[in-house]
């Protein structure tokens, strides 16, 4: 099947999904797709036992013609990390640092080891043979929120602005931390990488810092272009440009890609936004960028729906999928309870903000991903079992109640600020 027949399908799909979900579901965009094509994956592995195997074979050919992690980590997150950012209020941002900068760093680090040594805990109790090192790096792949997931959902949940702004900062900053430490523990389970913590502490500085910068950079020059001209057809493809060829040349420079476009996203979001564009350049830019966020996450969705033709369905496998649901919620709640509970010395937190962001931690495709990339053998096998039934738990059950929880706390306390 060819790459153009590929996509055909995968768009088409995406197209009758949210049609039939606008039409009879009525829920977020996101989860609706998701919920269709899983319940499609289920069907056709139904049909598979039953002894009508053609139609699943011919949709197990097609997800085995995408690769995962390369369609994501090296195509659609670029583009849609900075449309994230791209509407992000830097204003906000600064406002909320002090608990984003500890979220995306020492949350994300916290509760790799929490999901790591839970995930070891649950293995040996149920004769599962993972080493250990395996299981800090199910925990550094399934401990970063994922902003696609996780912005989707807060535009229809109803978020007051101030914890938005910590939700999706904290989401696009520790998208990018973790896909470090993902690689760092990875080259460990493999052998590729054998420095200590000081050479691993310097990696994750040049990662993570060297792609701050570079999106810094990258982010101010193409805003200098912008400023110099006043076309938008022009513009627009500027900062097509800036993500394309700026996240590229992030990879190549071995610079965290992830947090350069992010970063780049704020910088033209912003400053772009109000000090370089005209409000036709603003109108179409918008625009531009919303659609292809809307299209992109709509195909993403519908794969992640199908990658369940994929998993191993072994016993041990699903309850250890099971068992691992309620170690990860509990590793997200310590992670992001110590850091606002030390934090609640120098400034007001209102009451529900910790379960909220509990709540809202949503994992979604950069986690899949992450787990495809793992090389084939038994351990890929049961990482990929369990991340598989985190992320559709979260994107399917806590996305969905979300706004419920919300609203819960809101009604509790309703003359309270969120700070």
């Amino acid at each position: 099947m060819s790459l153009f027949d590929t996509a055909a399908i995968l768009v088409s799909l995406a197209a009758l999904f949210s049609y039939l979900n606008y039409r009879f579901l009525n829920i977020p965009t996101t989860i609706g797709i998701m919920l269709i094509s899983l319940v499609l994956s289920l069907g056709l592995l139904i049909l598979n036992a039953l002894g009508l195997e053609e139609l699943e074979l011919q949709a197990e050919r097609l997800v085995r013609g995408v690769d995962f992690y390369d369609t994501l980590m090296e195509g659609m997150l670029s583009f849609l990390l900075f449309a994230g950012a791209l509407h992000i209020n830097l204003e906000d941002l600064r406002k909320q640092k002090y608990v984003i900068t500890l979220l995306a760093t020492f949350g994300v680090l916290a509760s790799t080891f929490l999901v790591g040594s839970l995930a070891w805990l649950i293995f040996n109790a149920l004769g599962v043979d993972l080493p250990f090192i395996y299981c800090l790096l199910f925990g550094a792949l399934i401990s970063p929120t994922d902003p696609i997931a996780v912005l989707g959902v807060l535009r229809s949940a109803g978020v007051v602005k101030s914890l938005e702004s910590k939700i999706a900062g904290e989401s696009l900053f520790n998208d990018g931390i973790g896909v470090v430490v993902f690689m760092i523990v990875l080259g460990l389970a493999s052998g590729q990488h054998t420095t200590g913590p000081g050479g691993i502490a310097m990696l994750l500085l040049q990662e993570a810092g060297g792609g701050a910068l570079f999106g810094l950079l990258s982010g101010l020059a193409v805003f200098y272009l912008l400023r110099s001209i006043d076309n938008y057809t022009v513009e627009i493809l500027l900062t097509l440009a800036l993500v394309m060829g700026g996240y590229a040349l992030a990879t190549e420079l071995h610079l965290s890609g992830p947090i350069a476009m992010v970063v780049a996203g704020l910088v033209i979001g912003n400053h772009g936004r109000w000090m370089a564009m005209s409000e036709t350049t603003i109108a179409h830019l918008d625009s531009f960028w919303e659609l292809v966020d809307e299209i992109l996450n709509a195909v993403l969705f519908v794969l992640i729906g199908l990658e369940v033709l994929l998993l191993n369905f072994q016993v041990e496998y699903m309850l250890a999928a099971i068992a691992i649901i309620p170690a990860v919620l509990l590793a997200r709640l310590i992670s992001v309870g110590a850091p606002v509970t030390l934090l609640r010395r120098f400034r007001q937190f209102s009451p529900g903000v910790i379960p909220i962001l509990t709540w809202g931690g949503l994992r979604g495709g950069i986690s899949v991903a992450l787990a495809l990339s793992i090389p084939a053998g038994a351990e890929r096998e049961v990482i990929l079992a369990m991340t598989y039934a985190v992320v559709v738990f979260s994107i399917l059950v806590q996305g969905m109640t979300i706004e419920s929880v919300v609203n819960g706390y809101a009604r509790r306390s309703p003359d309270s600020h969120l700070s």
